[in-house]
């Protein structure tokens, strides 16, 4: 059957469901074996992780049993969710990749400013101590702190967060277009008449 067939729409709309399960597999593996392992200690960024990896993990059930199934309804909802997440991720995608420097100094002190687990695994994975400045009135995690040669963590955060916005951000690019490649898929195999139905019954 040539590609654009009913048998082809529903092949690609499968293969494009079992990617997203993987990668929502992923995600759920990298946030727990971080935890596992210590090296985030803050429940919120693995929580925030773990949860988006489900809500991608249920979206791509729906669309795999919707494609199995023909299923009009799931068919529908799945293509109204994926839409929307496709207007999100686009949106913070473009967001990631326009971003300035002093919007970027913004967010990295109010993100710092909000998490003291998020503090504290920051100061030991890069051995540094505070954001702008060194507090020696306070603890720290960093291995440096005891010989007293820490430096603030602001200039050694800045040197990895434009790579990794601009990392998120093309990640983001590329599977926003895939989501929009979803969404038309759907929208046309849900059109499409399975050519083992009996010819006679509603599409």
């Amino acid at each position: 059957m040539a590609c654009g067939g009913y048998t082809c729409s529903k092949n690609s709309l499968c293969a494009l469901n079992i990617l997203y399960v993987m990668v929502s597999l992923l995600l759920i593996g990298i946030a727990a074996w971080g935890k596992w392992f210590g090296l985030i200690s803050s429940f919120q960024v693995v929580g925030g992780v773990i949860g988006v990896g489900i809500f991608l993990f249920l979206v791509a059930l729906i669309g795999l049993i919707g494609a199995l199934k023909h299923h009009q309804v799931l068919l529908f909802f799945y293509m109204i969710i994926l839409f929307m997440v496709f207007v999100v991720q686009l949106s913070v995608s473009c967001a990631c990749l326009a971003i300035n420097k002093e919007q970027q100094d913004l967010l990295l002190e109010v993100g710092w400013n909000n998490s003291e687990s998020t503090q504290r695994d920051v100061e030991k994975t890069l051995n540094c101590c505070g954001f702008s400045s060194v507090n020696l009135n306070r603890s720290c995690e960093a291995a440096c702190f005891l010989s007293g040669s820490c430096a603030a963590c602001k200039a050694k955060i800045e040197e990895h967060t434009e790579e990794v916005l601009h990392f998120v951000g093309g990640i983001g690019l590329f599977f926003s277009f895939t989501e929009i490649l979803g969404v038309w898929l759907t929208h046309r195999y849900r059109n499409q008449k399975d050519p083992r139905a009996n010819p006679s019954a509603f599409l």
